[in-house]
């Protein structure tokens, strides 16, 4: 590792620029890919055939689909702030794609005779900066929703806001105990970190952290609130159309890629073999990591995927309350077992993976526990709602407001003063309900158990 790591900031002027504009192309690419397999991987979960006509297996839906949506009529609301109106959606494509820069594809590589890493660049904080040009990105929703001079993209920026922020957090958490056990901020570094076993394994509960907080963090279903169509028409996004819209579409989904990479490079070994491939000499070196790179990308995509065609919308109380008491206080919880493990394994000198595994393991168990006592105390609350219901209907008068309740087949009205029966019996007041069917003996007592059914 100390060797890549000393070839960064080496390479010619030119070898950077191939290196940006591949970057730049392969991002391209995987969106046109990822936008084709979405329709096409939910087309097969809803039994019908997606894109098959434009290219061959509708491969060339997606290329077609966004030149259409870039030549489209542009329409720009009268009450918009042209300047922040514009620079938006430049905002958040941009940040997608320089989050890239310090993502490695792969182990040091011949490129034109010249021996460079298959990475942009790479310093000591890596996975800092992947979190700052996030937070960066997040301005470009924010003030979206605000510069359309509209109410619902100001509604849908405001919520994207709470949530990309609130669900940032337990990402970030996620990340210490990656840290921790790694010892470097460095993404090549924590790659090299984990040739003996993937961090998926071993920090599993960060792992679950991570991967749910990332669905949240790119607003994708069963996430996606700022967008909720029923509510706020289409999101910050709405008074944007043509390349504007396209620019936001575009930065969605290269997060979507951005997410996956990180969670490759940090939980799954990056760019290094599954086993029992890394067993063949050869599999870790050359251009070849470049494939499983690519393919432990797709498997986290097709997870977002197979979410968006499975789960339903989530209320948005429920889905806050989710990250602020159930991510975030796990997350702290892991830190301080994974803490206390380094500690430990460094003063006595014990397996940091059998401290993890107890750690994982009581963590475990007071998260369910915690989850079963909450489940029983809303059971308790909804039977209580349902007998406060109960006594409700029973009290329920009839003759209330004025209106009388329509009586059942078989029942007629009679006329019984209020005075003759202070009771407050349904139907008192304006006539009593009697029955000329079998089986009732009184109008009062047939209309009393018509409403308790």
């Amino acid at each position: 590792m100390t060797e890549t790591y000393g070839l960064f900031g080496q390479d010619p002027w030119w070898i950077v620029v191939i290196k940006a504009v591949g970057i730049f192309v392969l991002l391209v690419l995987l969106t046109l890919f990822t936008i084709w397999w979405e329709r096409r991987v939910v087309a097969r979960m809803q039994h019908r055939i997606g894109p098959n006509r434009v290219g061959p297996f509708g491969l060339l839906q997606s290329l077609m689909d966004g030149i259409k949506l870039a030549l489209k009529e542009e329409i720009i609301p009268r009450t918009a702030h042209r300047a922040v109106y514009w620079l938006a959606p430049v905002i958040s494509a941009t940040m997608a794609f320089i989050a890239f820069a310090v993502i490695p594809f792969g182990p040091t590589v011949s490129m034109f005779g010249v021996q460079t890493p298959l990475q942009l660049t790479d310093f000591p904080v890596s996975v800092l900066y992947v979190l700052a040009i996030a937070s960066i990105g997040i301005y470009g929703i924010v003030l979206a929703g605000w510069s359309s001079g509209s109410t619902y993209p100001l509604l849908g920026g405001l919520r994207s806001s709470a949530q990309m922020i609130s669900y940032e957090l337990a990402m970030s958490m996620s990340f210490v105990a990656v840290f921790l056990y790694a010892g470097t901020m460095s993404t090549s570094g924590i790659v090299a970190a984990q040739e003996p076993i993937w961090y998926a394994v071993i920090l599993l509960p960060s792992f679950l952290i991570y991967v749910t907080a990332m669905v949240g963090e790119t607003n994708r279903a069963p996430f996606d609130l700022p967008e909720a169509e029923g509510e706020l028409v289409g999101g910050f996004h709405t008074e944007y159309s043509s390349l504007k819209f396209a620019l936001f579409f575009l930065a969605e989904y290269i997060n979507m890629v951005t997410v996956s990479a990180l969670a490759t490079t940090l939980f799954l070994g990056g760019w290094r073999a599954p086993w029992p491939i890394s067993l063949w000499e050869g599999a870790n070196t050359g251009w070849l990591p470049l494939l499983w790179f690519l393919v432990k990308v797709q498997l986290f995509i097709f997870v977002f995927i197979w979410l968006r065609g499975t789960l339903p919308r989530l209320r948005y109380d429920q889905f806050m309350r989710f990250g602020w008491k159930v991510l975030i206080p796990v997350s702290l919880v892991w830190i301080v077992v994974v803490a206390t493990a380094r500690v430990v394994r460094n003063e006595f000198s014990i397996a940091t993976e059998d401290i993890l595994l107890w750690g994982a393991g009581l963590l475990v168990v007071v998260v369910m526990g915690a989850w079963v006592l909450a489940w029983r105390a809303s059971k308790r609350e909804r039977e209580a709602e349902r007998v406060a219901a109960r006594e409700a209907a029973r009290s329920f008068d009839a003759m209330a407001g004025g209106y009388p309740v329509p009586p059942l087949p078989g029942q007629q009205f009679t006329y019984t003063p209020r005075s003759a029966d202070p009771r407050p019996v349904q139907g008192a007041g304006m006539g009593a309900v009697t029955s000329s069917g079998p089986g009732m003996e009184s109008g009062t007592a047939n209309q009393e158990g018509t409403n308790d059914a």
